[in-house]
């Protein structure tokens, strides 16, 4: 009996140093799925391991969090395809809105991260004017949150929406017409009541305080 335990000891330590602390089960190729924006090029060097380090000691976790960090990636997962494949699966950010960058355009997803510039506005995105777009800034977070606040007639009309600062928000409407938004507070409120004023011949409309509407 000693001598079976001592051989199967013997043979699980065997195992375990080939699995980890050999190349034999060694990463060989880093499989990129899901990636249109990135390149596999630029996931495979943000992966940052090796040809060559055990598959078993990669760390997944710390792997995923280093793409998850490439500003167009919104997620990644990272997963061992044994005997030496690191697969990993990456999911891009979808842009919610354009905001004007000089003669280019910023693309904001729907936490208001920048993720790409380009140099045409993608038909059928709307335009959101802040001074600095970034998931940590109040002006964006207060532009998005207007923007889903627009009814479909308001968007159907919308130029763009201007952030002036956060309580200085207005729409900028087909035929030079304008919503004075105020912040973006009761965009619900303030929607409906724009949208039934939409056919009042009135250049300016203000619903910054939708219970006293003015509009001119």
């Amino acid at each position: 009996p000693w001598a079976v335990a001592a051989g199967v000891l013997a043979l699980a330590g065997l195992i375990a140093w080939t699995v980890l602390g050999t190349g034999l089960f060694g990463v060989r190729e880093v499989r990129v799925e899901g990636a249109g924006l990135v390149t596999p090029v630029q996931v495979r060097d943000a992966v940052e391991v090796a040809d060559g380090v055990p598959l078993a000691r990669v760390d997944l976790a710390a792997a995923a969090r280093r793409v998850g960090a490439l500003a167009p990636v919104e997620r990644a997962t990272v997963s061992r395809d044994w005997p030496g494949t690191l697969v990993v699966r990456v999911t891009e950010r979808t842009p919610a809105a354009a905001v004007p960058q000089g003669e280019a355009f910023a693309l904001i997803d729907r936490s208001g991260v920048a993720f790409r510039t380009v140099a045409q506005r993608p038909a059928g995105l709307l335009l959101v004017k802040v001074a600095r777009p970034a998931g940590d800034d109040p002006g964006t977070r207060a532009g998005l949150e207007v923007l889903a606040a627009l009814t479909p007639r308001l968007r159907d009309e919308l130029v763009d929406v201007n952030v002036e600062g956060l309580a200085r928000i207005s729409l900028r409407l087909r035929g030079d017409r304008t919503v004075v938004w105020g912040d973006a507070t009761r965009g619900t409120d303030k929607a409906r009541v724009a949208t039934a004023l939409l056919d009042e011949d009135a250049d300016r409309i203000d619903v910054s305080a939708p219970d006293v509407v003015t509009f001119r």
